[in-house]
């Protein structure tokens, strides 16, 4: 049977693995299971943009280590408006940590480690550690790749989880414009625009994406509000140069709320009865979150020979954000007598203000230089490269604790009490200090191919520096940091000419810890390994993609209490050890009817501690999690051009508190998503979590989160 040109584009996604990476050159030799499969339309991929997992231009398939990715088309169909919403459908995530009032930060955790830095174009977008974290709208992104396991061998500093790079949509020689506008629950209104294609004759081409947003924020009296504009332009300078400048600002003027709420009332039933999900425990006099992201680079790709390519890219950074928010202290019977014994006290909910003003430059540059030649029989991908990383962030912060904060009535709120007025510094936790970190690192990584064998080795050196100076939480900032560390990986897969692609793989990671013991030894770097087994499978006629590994890894050297010291004497004598099984799936069935399927089982464990957590899992990580989407198309009659799609969620399981005494419900979401195309409109309805569902994220008793609520979304796109 034919495949409808839509799947086949899809089959060619699922064979590739993604349009993030350079196509092989033309007449380059095809190994002995490529030269079997069937022919698909050529998709134009720019030699600039290389695969995540390797920075290189090997496939996803040819990679032994588990990676997925997301389409353009899926996030626009699932309605994916940041990348905790992208990540819903894919294994090995916990995402939304912070539930989904909380929009502000993509926060989730890849097979049971949190990971808070994202990379854009392969280049890691700087985050100070504080609240300033940048986060791209999904209107600028072409693509989503999720590289699971240590990455340190070619990035250096990352959490053992694995990261999550973001890639932006791209110029084109093919003119593409469309205007779209979107109505939605929560008073949703949104405008964008996209346009791409060649200038005049010339050998120039762009690519251009503006967006305007506003709705109201889940909790109430809060609001949400963005404004994106990223354009980018191609210069073919030569046959074999390519230039690329780039631009992205992204301005969030109010992004709804940060706060938590008890467990007792949204998790557990009181008798006063239990918070509604658009429950605000904050005061709208004291909730302002207005930040400002500019970022400009550039990339040169140039063809040194027919052997060798040179990408040398850099991005300058500027961002700043201010910020006025709340935090829980416990419910005012908790408080030592006699205020525990007042009126209502197991109802009242003492709470603390605080403010941060904080700024960010950083520049990261990457050189890579990468070589494609044979030796004898062993066909060789070499990968040589150094990059550059320096952030510096200036950070201020004041805390009024609950005698000047007023308390709230969790069953009788109101959230007009605060009086900013009140409110002058400086605070006993007066802060006011300035980052500076920077990292360099050398890397080097061969693909080796011998007939259906495939061997990845690589390693990397990395030297890194943080400090802080100033003032912080009212005494001097002392932090220094000065380490460095070697990271490496190596992988084996065979590929089967019947699609079966087993692999075996080893990597490692590490990141910077800073103080020192109670003799005044310095800390060394925490550091992580991972042993992967797995299996790919791509059928001949492109239908069927699966991808089941089990894993283990083990992070060493974390920070835990020493026993012969005192109170906050430290040693580095924690570990943590993640296991688990992923299997990733999806199937063409027919011309119309396509769907993934994808589940994840976690153990996660404090395998050493002094504190009294060895054995316990940490918060935030699901033990179980299962996805399903169905996907139907209509390409004959007079439904032509319709398109539906369902799926459902689950996430099992997690635990309240990092002493695992009890735990979060597990949770199953529904969502629904119609479009139908016009020919020159396109206008699609999505619903998320369809039956309303309440659901739960908690860090401990005192601090939990309500899941997104229901969602719907009409969106109408205009081509022309």
């Amino acid at each position: 049977m034919q495949l409808h040109s839509r799947y086949m584009n899809l089959a060619k996604l699922i064979c590739l693995g993604g349009v993030s990476f350079a196509a092989a050159p033309a007449g380059a030799e095809q190994s002995p299971s490529s030269a079997t499969r069937i022919s698909l339309p050529e998709i134009n991929i720019t030699d600039t943009y290389r695969n995540t997992a390797t920075k290189s231009q090997l496939t996803p398939e040819e990679t032994p280590q588990s990676i997925t990715v997301i389409d353009s088309e899926t996030l626009e169909m699932r309605d994916a408006d940041s990348i905790n919403e992208a990540l819903r459908y894919v294994s090995g995530v916990t995402t939304e940590l912070r539930g989904g009032a909380v929009s502000r930060v993509d926060q989730f955790n890849l097979r049971g480690f949190s990971n808070y830095q994202n990379a854009y174009d392969g280049m890691p977008l700087m985050y100070n550690g504080w609240n300033l974290q940048p986060q791209i709208d999904a209107i600028a992104i072409q693509q989503v790749e999720v590289f699971k396991g240590p990455t340190s061998s070619l990035y250096g500093n990352m959490p053992p989880g694995g990261f999550v790079n973001l890639i932006s949509k791209q110029p084109s020689l093919q003119p593409f414009n469309q205007l779209g506008i979107a109505l939605g629950s929560r008073d949703l209104t949104e405008l964008s625009f996209e346009s791409r294609g060649q200038i005049q004759d010339s050998d120039f081409s762009y690519s251009v994406v503006g967006l305007a947003r506003e709705r109201d924020g889940q909790a109430v009296t809060s609001e949400e509000e963005r404004q994106v504009f990223a354009p980018s332009i191609d210069w073919q300078a030569s046959e074999k140069t390519l230039v690329n400048f780039n631009l992205f600002y992204q301005n969030d003027p109010s992004m709804g709320i940060y706060n938590a709420v008890p467990a007792a009332g949204s998790v557990y039933s009181t008798p006063y009865g239990r918070l509604d999900p658009d429950f605000y425990v904050g005061d709208a006099n004291w909730n302002t979150y207005d930040r400002n992201v500019v970022m400009a680079g550039y990339k040169i790709n140039h063809e040194l020979s027919d052997t060798w390519t040179l990408l040398h890219q850099a991005r300058y950074m500027d961002a700043e954000v201010y910020q006025e928010n709340t935090y829980n202290s416990g419910l005012l019977s908790a408080a030592p007598p006699p205020y525990s014994l007042a009126p209502g006290a197991d109802r009242t909910l003492l709470r603390r203000a605080y403010l941060t003003d904080e700024t960010a430059s950083a520049l990261t540059v990457d050189n890579q230089l990468m070589g494609k030649f044979n030796r004898g029989m062993v066909e060789h991908n070499v990968l040589i490269g150094i990059d550059y990383q320096d952030l510096s962030s200036d950070i201020r912060y004041e805390d009024w604790d609950q005698t000047i904060t007023p308390p709230i009535d969790l069953y009788a709120p109101n959230n007009y009490l605060i009086n900013p007025a009140v409110y002058t510094g400086p605070t006993p936790l007066s802060s006011d200090f300035e980052i500076n970190s920077d990292q360099i690192g050398f890397y080097l990584q061969d693909q080796l191919r011998i007939g259906n064998w495939i061997a990845l080795l690589g390693g990397r050196y990395d030297q890194y520096n943080y400090e802080e100076n100033g003032l912080k939480y009212g005494g001097p900032a002392v932090s220094e940091v000065d380490q460095s560390e070697f990271s490496g990986r190596a992988g084996v897969l065979y590929e089967f000419a019947n699609g079966w692609s087993p692999y075996l793989n080893y990597a490692e990671s590490f990141e910077p810890v800073g103080g020192s013991d109670r003799n005044g030894k310095t800390f060394e770097p925490a550091t992580s390994d991972q042993w992967e087994l797995g299996v790919k499978y791509s059928s001949l006629d492109q239908r069927s993609l699966l991808t089941l590994a089990a894993f283990e890894i083990t992070k060493q050297n974390a920070l835990t209490r020493d026993p012969s010291g005192g109170p906050y004497d430290l040693v580095q004598a924690g570990e943590t050890r993640s296991r688990g099984i992923e299997l990733e799936s999806r199937y063409i069935y027919s011309e119309s009817l396509m769907w993934t399927f994808n589940y994840t089982w976690l153990d996660v464990e404090v395998t050493e501690d002094n504190t009294g957590l060895e054995g316990k899992t940490p918060v935030w990580i699901a033990d179980n999690t299962a996805n399903l989407w169905l996907q139907y198309d209509l390409f004959e009659g007079p439904l032509n051009g319709i398109q539906l799609g369902a799926g459902i969620r689950y996430v099992g399981e997690t635990q309240m508190d990092a002493l695992n005494t009890d735990v979060v419900p597990d949770y199953t979401l529904f969502d629904l998503a119609i479009s139908r195309d016009f020919g020159s409109a396109n206008v699609r309805v999505s619903a998320s979590n369809i039956t309303d569902e309440e659901s739960y994220s908690c860090f401990d008793s005192n601090n939990c989160w309500f899941g997104a609520e229901r969602s719907v979304e009409m969106a109408v796109a205009y081509e022309f």
